[in-house]
């Protein structure tokens, strides 16, 4: 039994691993792990307490994948419900014709099976974290007189901080049958247009579980594992036959050759069927974390650093030293 996690996923990893040491499923384990970290106050890029879109709404994702049958579920832009992960399991076990729910949709669908929900998702601090972005960077917007016809396609480009468009929670999970779940949590970019959807609830883009192969999960610009499959992309690579460390290279090199105007940091992690991992990063020094089940508790291990050249749009932001204005 082993659990693999984005370095946020401490606060539910213990968790998670007594869910498998209790006969608990993959699944079982991935949303339990996961739930916790979308429960925690401190966390900023995930669950009820994350950073809004750039109206201040509270907008979340997430997909589950079960690596034996490939059923998958997901929400995108969900509102209200701090608990999205639980919400695409059950789009997944309760066996709908669709893998995703979005909006409106995937709120209704919350409804009908009585998942948790909260009347307020925002703290006064993440407020006015919002507020002053708002106000330093978009003179475009008057955030005290906002519709919907305020027009925010020029605002956004100047209000979204590179510095918070990576932020999500990943598990993978293998189990004592050997199966193998993967789960992915966001509240997606700080401060993003209405509607985005990254690739957090997208299979194949940012998450994607295969036994037969191995797993991998994202967080980072989800527009580039999007364009990229990153997921999907990783474990074809598996299916290849290479090991998991050349599949991840191959993935991250993948994501190097796209071009646009917006490209940024890209993480991930991912394992084979046998249980070998890796993590690899755009930024130095990033972690991730695992457990095995002999294990007292989790470790936590540097992920492999991968060059990937970024640039944005309106790069006269950039101060000195490498960070945004």
């Amino acid at each position: 039994m082993l659990i693999i996690a984005s370095a946020n996923g401490a606060v539910g990893i213990d968790a998670a691993m007594r869910v498998l040491k209790n006969g608990g499923s993959a699944i079982d384990a991935v949303e339990a792990g996961i739930r916790l970290v979308e429960a925690n106050p401190a966390e900023r890029s995930v669950g009820y307490n994350g950073y809004p879109n750039i109206l201040g709404q509270l907008e979340l994702d997430a997909s589950i994948m079960d690596g034996k049958t490939l059923n998958s579920g997901a929400v995108a832009i969900m509102r209200g419900f701090p608990y999205a992960i639980s919400v695409a399991r059950q789009v997944m076990d309760r066996k709908l014709p669709h893998v995703m729910l979005a909006g409106e949709g995937a709120e209704r669908f919350a409804r009908e099976i009585d998942a948790e929900q909260w009347a307020s998702m925002l703290s006064e601090e993440v407020k006015a974290i919002w507020r002053e972005r708002l106000i330093e960077n978009s003179a475009l917007l008057d955030i005290d007189d906002l519709d919907d016809d305020t027009a925010l396609l020029d605002a956004v480009v100047l209000a979204t901080d590179p510095e918070r468009v990576a932020g999500t929670v990943n598990f993978i999970v293998i189990d004592g049958n050997g199966d193998i779940c993967s789960g992915v949590s966001t509240s997606g970019w700080a401060w993003k247009y209405p509607g985005r959807v990254g690739d957090s609830p997208i299979i194949g883009a940012g998450n994607y579980a295969d036994n037969r192969h191995g797993a991998c999960a994202c967080t980072g610009m989800g527009e580039m594992a999007i364009r990229a499959c990153t997921a999907y992309g990783l474990v074809s690579y598996l299916r290849a036959g290479l090991p998991i460390g050349a599949a991840g290279h191959k993935a991250m090199r993948d994501l190097r050759d796209l071009d646009g105007d917006f490209i940024g940091g890209m993480n991930l992690i991912a394992l084979d069927r046998e249980g070998n991992h890796v993590g690899m990063t755009t930024r130095a020094g990033s972690t991730y974390i695992y457990q095995h089940a002999e294990m007292d508790a989790h470790r936590e291990k540097e992920r492999e650093f991968v060059e990937i050249p970024a640039r944005w749009a309106g790069e006269e932001r950039l101060r000195d030293d490498g960070s945004y204005c």
